[in-house]
This record gives C-alpha cells, sequence and structure tokens, in this order.
C-alpha cells in the first residue's frame, strides 16, 4: 500500500480539560499519513484517482472554527473519522502534538482508522 504523509501541520484549536485551557485556541501541530493505492493516479498522472494532500491541509487549518475538545483523543479521532469519510484514503492515521508541560517538547496522541464497513 502507498503512503501521503503531512507532517507538523501548524492549527490553532480550542482543546483541553479545563474551561480556561480551552478558553483561547492553542498551537497544535496535526501529522496525518494516510494509505491508498496510487496505482490508477499514477498510470494516469489523474489526481482525481489518489489522495488530495492540498485539500486536506485546507480543510485541517479550517476544522477548529467554531468548535472545542476536552481531549486531544477525540480531536483526533474527529480528525481521522472527517478524512476517511471525506476523502476516501484506505486508512488514516492522525497525530496531535499539543504543548501543555513546559518540560516535555510536546505530549501527542496517534491513532489510526480504517473505513467501517
Amino acid at each position: 500500500m502507498d503512503t501521503i504523509r503531512i507532517t507538523d501541520l501548524e492549527v490553532f484549536y480550542q482543546v483541553g480539560v479545563t474551561e480556561e485551557e480551552r478558553a483561547k485556541a492553542q498551537r497544535l501541530l496535526l501529522s496525518v499519513e494516510m494509505t491508498h493505492d496510487f496505482t490508477s493516479a499514477i498510470s494516469r498522472d489523474n489526481l482525481a484517482e489518489t489522495v488530495d494532500y492540498h485539500a486536506i491541509s485546507q480543510r485541517l487549518l479550517r476544522f477548529g472554527d467554531g468548535c472545542h475538545w476536552q481531549l486531544i483523543e477525540t480531536l483526533a479521532a474527529d480528525i481521522a473519522a472527517m478524512i476517511l469519510d471525506d476523502f476516501t484514503p484506505k486508512s488514516v492515521s492522525v497525530e496531535v502534538k499539543k504543548f501543555a508541560i513546559p518540560q516535555a517538547a510536546h505530549v501527542s496522541v496517534r491513532l489510526t482508522r480504517v473505513p467501517r464497513s
């Protein structure tokens, strides 16, 4: 299976357990890895037959508009569901990095999802 990656896309979403934490958007880094069969896209040199990483990036930049999450786990699951539903890769892995602990470079969660049958 072939892979497309978007690495450390900088977004600003409202996420956090406390209301204070969710009061304003926080900087997060999103990494997305999608599997897809590129055979048709390559043979025809056709964007419509692959996963449009530019469109996904643009969607992710706006994904947090008007939304908030308590857990980055929930955010990662929501992102994965949106990508599977709207862009139809064979699978998607999402990593969300949050800068919540000053003594750590970041805290992150990573999950992988496949389309529901």
